[in-house]
């Protein structure tokens, strides 16, 4: 996706975001409301909102080249880019586990725990800031990240890393053919250059998308009913989008108080009191492969996770009926993997 594609969405998002939250924070938990799902059909203007996948999450300051991606595929894999040569980027996110390891947090270097929950690399590329407090603008700045970290891969510093690819002829012939009019190719800044580009052809699309190019038969009529259920309950204020979701900040415990406040989200990032328990938006696009749930990976249930999203961002409770029609919604957001794409490639001695 273009950069001011990308940027009108994100806008769009932050603006119904915004205009929501506030109307939320002036009403109460509506406890009494019944739980009763409507079969209204959901008219083309409600899906508005929401945009199929990009077949590459394209940005113009990234161009994506296939030598660019063989390199990040194989540097996706590499477990020489941690410390004990024993992790790589896959490690945490399995590309053939949807991209999340499945526990809380995530283990790196000498089992040392991270301290939020991994989330899924499918799709990601097209958010409008990389981990739960967005500090890395994309996906390129992101794969830097984890390499370094002594609790993630836990290299000691970018010349150690470069130190292990300069020794391998096949990775410098590899650098040298993704980066062609570099005369010293084998830049740390080029590892992630590589491994985003690898990551921004990783998209799932999935049967809603046949839905909103006009295929009313590609959801089933339990599905579509709790489409209208996550419509009518305002879900779609944060969770819309190509990514349903993944353009905004917002802050957890809008309405009624987050019960952890551990984590202050991208406060520790910005230092600006507003952003004081604000995380980013997460996608829902496989949402039922990918729990456990929120920045800390404390919920297992889809429904329970969906129940606390009602209650503390809208101030609804959402009685068992509404809460089951709504994830059958969401399983219709699971997308095939792409098993060809992510094959194991041969590493380089």
């Amino acid at each position: 996706m273009h950069t001011t594609l990308r940027f009108a969405i994100a806008l769009a998002g932050i603006a119904i975001t915004g205009a929501c939250s506030r109307e939320a924070a002036n009403r109460p938990a509506d406890s009494s409301a019944p739980d009763t799902i409507s079969s209204a059909a959901v008219a083309p203007a409600e899906l508005a909102v929401f945009a199929t996948l990009p077949a590459e999450m394209v940005a113009d300051e990234h161009p994506v080249t296939d030598s660019k991606v063989a390199l990040g595929r194989r540097l996706y894999y590499e477990t020489v880019l941690s410390q004990g040569h024993d992790l790589s980027c896959n490690t945490c996110h399995p590309l053939n586990g949807w991209g999340a390891d499945g526990r809380p947090v995530s283990f790196g270097h000498e089992g040392k725990a991270g301290n939020r929950n991994a989330p899924t690399v499918y799709n990601a590329a097209g958010h409008l800031a990389q981990f739960w407090d967005g500090r890395a603008a994309d996906v390129e700045t992101q794969a830097k990240g984890p390499i370094l970290n002594p609790i993630e891969m836990g290299m000691l510093d970018s010349a150690a890393v470069l130190e292990h690819l300069r020794n391998s002829a096949e990775y410098v012939a590899a650098f040298l053919k993704a980066f062609p009019e570099e005369r010293q190719p084998v830049t740390y800044d080029n590892v992630g250059h590589a491994i985003g580009s690898f990551e921004r052809r990783l998209v799932t699309p999935s049967r809603w998308d046949a839905f909103l190019q006009g295929d009313s038969a590609a959801l089933t009529a339990d599905e579509q009913r709790g489409l209208r259920t996550f419509l009518s309950a305002g879900c779609q204020s944060c969770h819309n989008g190509p990514y349903l979701g993944g353009n905004s900040f917002q802050k957890v415990g809008a309405v009624n108080a987050w019960p952890s406040q551990a984590d202050s989200g991208r406060f520790a990032v910005t230092k600006d009191p507003k952003d004081l328990f604000v995380f980013k938006v997460p996608s829902l696009r496989n949402i039922e492969k990918t729990a456990p749930y929120f920045h800390d990976g404390s919920v297992t249930s889809l429904d329970e996770a969906v129940r606390l999203m009602a209650y503390h961002q809208l101030g609804k409770t959402l009685g068992p009926s509404q809460l089951g029609a709504i994830v059958t919604w969401l399983r219709s957001l699971t997308g095939d993997i792409p098993t060809d794409y992510i094959a194991l490639p041969q590493q380089p001695k």
